[in-house]
């Protein structure tokens, strides 16, 4: 079947839901980052009943709904291109990637339609106590739809808790709570999370920043920046700790990934972190890789050619081998089912032995050139110091703005204002720069080491793939248009215009 699909589809396929996700990774940061703000202003408001901040909360709760419904409407059309672009995917591991995609939809979907109704509306209508609990749920809802979202995107990282069934050709799961809580997707939930509390705070204070700029609502504008500010800030540290933990992870179970981010060819033992060009930071690679010194660290060569110890004391494989292992695999897998169909047990319990010997490779029967097993290292070399350098960056940021806080010196400075307000996009190319990392890095594999892209996609014409790509481009893009047009509207009304 692979050999009769067209490579470029494959490309315009990848492109078409990299461009969706990055569309819609726009929104969500600060759909997370804002409800936390929005939660904390009106705890605020119900513990000291000034109505300041019922009028504050209002206003970022206006750019909140906006930023909310454009997201959804992004969302739907990426989890839908599950099935009709990548059905092979859907097909072969439905089973298990399904169940976080419906636990979201059912029940923390569900949450946030329920009390953003409330958050919205119920002002007046219900307590004062209810309705923060509402906001506080709307938040919470959210978050846990990016729980189930991100465990569904962890297993594909480091895919547990299943085995294959060769009767069904399929996946299935056998352990949910070792999906649900695996320590990659604790990890990465939390990293992804917090992170977009960063850009939350950030576009917070933006804002704020614009209104000292104009000598506009300075109460509300110096009140919303202390809120996010501490929110931003705890949430920069924490990310930190936990970009530490998931590069651990990483070099653990993707280290062509975490080869791939440091450029690194030819691995060892004392390995330097690189910073940018010849700067670079003794063994910290190593202890980021491994939490020891002097511990190796296998660069792209060493990872294609294998032969060092793994971190689980095994010997790698090259890609040859596993190549060769992944073509035992499917081979003993068809001999399986024409044994099955022959009626012939002996033959089906030989073939279902190697099968499972082999399975761990089982992706890599698809691979025809191990060079396709490297990830694009420019790509993921930038990227990931453009995410770490802006997180350095948002650290100082924040610090800065809550010592000139305390100091009450905010009005002062107006370079500080302007640098807050294009702090915003930075947030964002952050966020992106992260993103790219996450999934770029894990590139050839749909399923790491289980599925590569090229068998995991729907038998569809390039032409049709390039249409609707192009489509949702323009669409994508009037979306966000849009959304900027209508919140620059809402902002320059300011929190007065909110009744």
């Amino acid at each position: 079947m692979l050999e009769s699909i067209d490579t470029s589809m494959i490309d315009w396929s990848r492109a078409q839901f990299a461009l969706t996700a990055m569309y819609h990774w726009l929104f969500v940061p600060l759909t997370l980052g804002l409800a936390v703000v929005m939660g904390t202003m009106e705890t605020l408001y119900v513990r000291t009943g000034d109505e300041f901040w019922k009028r504050t909360v209002q206003f970022w709760m206006r750019l909140f709904g906006i930023n909310f419904a454009v997201g959804v409407a992004t969302g739907l059309i990426l989890e839908f291109q599950f099935g009709t672009n990548w059905s092979n995917y859907s097909w072969f591991v439905g089973d298990i990637f399904g169940a976080p995609l419906a636990i979201e939809g059912i029940v923390a979907f569900f949450m946030e339609a329920t009390f953003i109704a409330v958050m919205f509306f119920g002002w007046n209508k219900v307590s004062k106590r209810f309705h923060l609990a509402s906001t506080w749920l709307t938040g919470l809802g959210a978050t846990f739809s990016a729980w189930w979202i991100l465990v569904a995107n962890s297993w594909m990282q480091y895919p547990v808790g299943m085995e294959f069934n060769p009767e069904t050709m399929r996946n299935e799961m056998v352990d949910f709570l070792a999906v649900a809580f695996s320590p990659v997707a604790v990890m990465k939930f939390l990293h992804t999370v917090l992170s977009s509390w960063i850009v939350g705070a950030v576009f917070v204070i933006g804002v704020s920043a614009w209104f000292l700029i104009r000598k506009r609502e300075t109460r509300f504008a110096l009140a919303s920046i202390r809120v996010a500010g501490v929110i931003g800030l705890i949430a920069a540290l924490v990310t930190a700790g936990t970009g530490d933990k998931s590069a651990y992870q990483v070099a653990q179970v993707q280290p062509m990934k975490l080869a791939a981010m440091e450029a690194l060819y030819d691995g060892g033992t004392h390995e330097s972190l690189t910073v940018v060009g010849s700067l670079k930071i003794p063994e910290m690679l190593s202890y980021l890789a491994t939490h020891e010194t002097a511990g190796y660290v296998p660069g792209i060569n060493n990872i294609l050619a294998g032969g060092y110890e793994t971190p689980d004391g095994k010997t790698a494989l090259s890609a040859e081998e596993k190549i060769a292992c992944g073509k035992k695999a499917i081979a003993a897998l068809a001999d399986y089912r024409k044994a099955r169909e022959a009626g012939d047990e002996a033959s089906m319990a030989a073939a279902r032995q190697v099968l499972d010997e082999n399975m761990p490779y089982f992706g890599y029967g698809y691979i025809k050139d191990p060079a396709s097993l490297v990830p694009h290292v420019g790509l993921m070399f930038w990227s990931f110091r453009v995410m770490v350098g802006l997180g350095v960056y948002f650290i100082a940021f924040f610090a800065v703005v809550l010592f000139l806080g305390w100091k009450k010196q905010l009005e002062r400075f107006n370079w500080l204002h302007w640098l807050a307000v294009w702090s915003i996009p930075l947030a964002y190319i952050a966020s992106q720069a992260g993103w790219i990392v996450a999934e770029v890095g894990r590139q050839p594999w749909t399923i790491q080491d289980m599925l590569p892209v090229g068998a995991a996609i729907s038998r569809l014409e390039t032409g049709s793939v390039q249409t609707t790509f192009f489509i949702f481009l323009i669409m994508f893009t009037v979306l966000l248009v849009a959304e900027i047009g209508i919140m620059l509207k809402a902002i320059k009304k300011g929190p007065g215009a909110i009744e």
